[in-house]
């Protein structure tokens, strides 16, 4: 049993076995606390006792993951790890501001026509790309192949109608490989598809601009500024309107991060088997290679293409939706507001040390003054920090804080799973659901709701936030009120 100490109000931590080292920082107030699953605490002390593993955190929206918690951060300075980055590579958020006021959407049959024309463009689920919408991009071999080994380059988002400024509001606009160079993944690419490793390329690359399946979501948005002077200069940076429509969105790499992954998983699976090296705590999905050998090479590249395709996939999202709001509403215009990952691993300062930061299901989170803006829109405000929450209970726009040193420079990524999938579909009532979306005017393009995507079945959001508040990790910006949700009826697919 695993026991969380509490140092502050929001802080605590687990000690290690034996005392053997840095503990677990905990992130969360007594309510969050209280409900952590063994088993995510578990997933947690194994992942801090791996080898390399300088420190844990674990965020309040921490839950069962692929042998780290969802909702870690994960330190090593010598050893990359799969596992804490997950099989969707770079999920991620994204937000675009519009120049719409609110008063222009109150409407329902201007709403469904939004919703109408955003889904002939950006479609949902697995396997779907494209070829199956009427009004998307087409993306031919040639061109994927562009952008997953170079991401939102100039040349790439000029291809794809993607406003080029738009790189510039990324957390990361363009990946390369293990040695700092394209042609590390134009090769790795190719040995990719000359091996078999990923079939029906084309295919995969076609799911640019589409959303998944599960989590993965669209939403309209109203703006809600904070009332607070520091908020108010600090949205004005980020480019945010009060009272006007936004659109938020959360996606990744699709099914080409997600066979990248897996088999990335497989290669050291076996690679441990042969060498008969243990897994850590006996659980395979916390493979890792040590950093310099060429199997931390072969994952750091097939990262890097799946992290290239959800940049460009985001981006491309963001083009469609502005193009279906201005096909609605002529006029109209939009600005990225950010575009930002919580499932990566990035080499990064910690303690004043190289390191590489792995972050399942958590968020970079860079106050202003810190050099790792230095030079970028936002280095005196810091960077935006996107958290869904849920379409009833709301999403917001938060900045950091100096706090946020003690958990490697992150926040959690959103509210975080309180019921597994199949205990969301036993225990919640879709009546229910529907009706809470209706009675809240919130449209969707489901017939039903997914049940295990409804708002009851993730952690309560406001004592979420108050979390990360009270332990001075970040503080609100704005507050995100969502109009219509764009989901996917169907099962995940990553």
């Amino acid at each position: 049993m695993n026991t969380i100490h509490k140092t502050d109000e929001a802080i605590g931590f687990i000690p290690l076995p034996n005392d053997a080292g840095k503990p677990i920082t905990v992130i969360g107030t007594d309510a969050i606390r209280d409900n952590f699953d063994e088993m995510c605490l578990q997933q947690a002390v194994n992942s801090r006792m791996a080898p390399g593993v300088t420190d844990v955190i674990l965020n309040p929206d921490g839950h069962v993951g692929y042998g780290a918690p969802i909702g870690c951060v994960m330190v090593s300075p010598t050893h990359i790890y799969p596992g804490p980055v997950g099989v969707d590579i770079k999920c991620s958020m994204s937000l675009l501001q519009l120049d719409i006021p609110e008063d222009a959407i109150l409407d329902k049959v201007t709403r469904r026509a939004l919703i109408n024309a955003i889904v002939e463009r950006t479609p949902t689920g697995a396997g779907r790309g494209q070829r199956s919408v009427k009004k998307g991009r087409r993306v031919n071999s040639e061109l994927g192949f562009l952008a997953v080994t170079e991401g939102a380059t100039e040349r790439v988002c000029d291809a794809l109608g993607i406003p080029a400024e738009w790189a510039d509001r990324c957390e990361d606009s363009t990946h390369r490989g293990h040695d700092g160079t394209y042609d590390a993944l134009r090769s790795r690419l190719e040995f990719i598809l000359d091996t078999g490793r990923v079939r029906n390329f084309g295919d995969k690359v076609g799911q640019l601009g589409s959303y998944g399946g599960g989590n993965h979501f669209g939403e309209c948005e109203i703006t809600r500024v904070v009332d607070r002077p520091s908020a108010r200069e600090t949205a004005d940076v980020f480019g945010l309107k009060d009272g006007h429509v936004s659109f938020l969105s959360h996606c990744g790499s699709r099914g080409l991060g997600n066979l990248l992954a897996q088999g990335q998983f497989r290669d050291l699976e076996k690679k441990f088997r042969d060498w008969a090296t243990p897994f850590p705590a006996g659980d395979k999905q916390l493979v890792y290679a040590p950093l310099g050998t060429p199997e931390a090479d072969a994952y750091i590249d097939d990262m890097s293409i799946g992290a290239n395709f959800a940049t460009v996939n985001h981006l491309l999202i963001n083009a469609l939706v502005l193009e279906a709001f201005q096909e609605i509403l002529p006029g109209c215009d939009g600005q990225l507001v950010y575009f930002i990952s919580h499932n990566i691993a990035r080499e990064e300062i910690v303690a004043g040390k190289k390191a590489w930061v792995h972050r399942k299901g958590a968020t970079r989170a860079v106050p202003g003054g810190h050099f790792a803006l230095a030079g970028t829109r936002f280095a005196e405000t810091g960077h935006p920090i996107l958290l869904p929450g849920n379409p009833r209970d709301g999403s917001v726009v938060m900045v950091a804080e100096g706090g946020a040193e003690r958990t490697a420079w992150s926040v959690n990524h959103g509210a975080g799973r309180r019921l597994g999938r199949k205990n969301a579909a036993r225990t919640l009532d879709q009546k229910s659901v529907d009706a809470d979306f209706d009675a809240s005017d919130i449209l969707t393009n489901c017939r039903k709701y997914p049940i295990d995507e409804a708002p009851d079945a993730y952690k309560d959001f406001p004592e979420v936030l108050r979390s990360v508040e009270a332990a001075g990790l970040a503080r609100q910006v704005a507050r995100l009120q969502a109009r219509f949700v764009i989901k996917d009826e169907s099962a995940a697919d990553d």
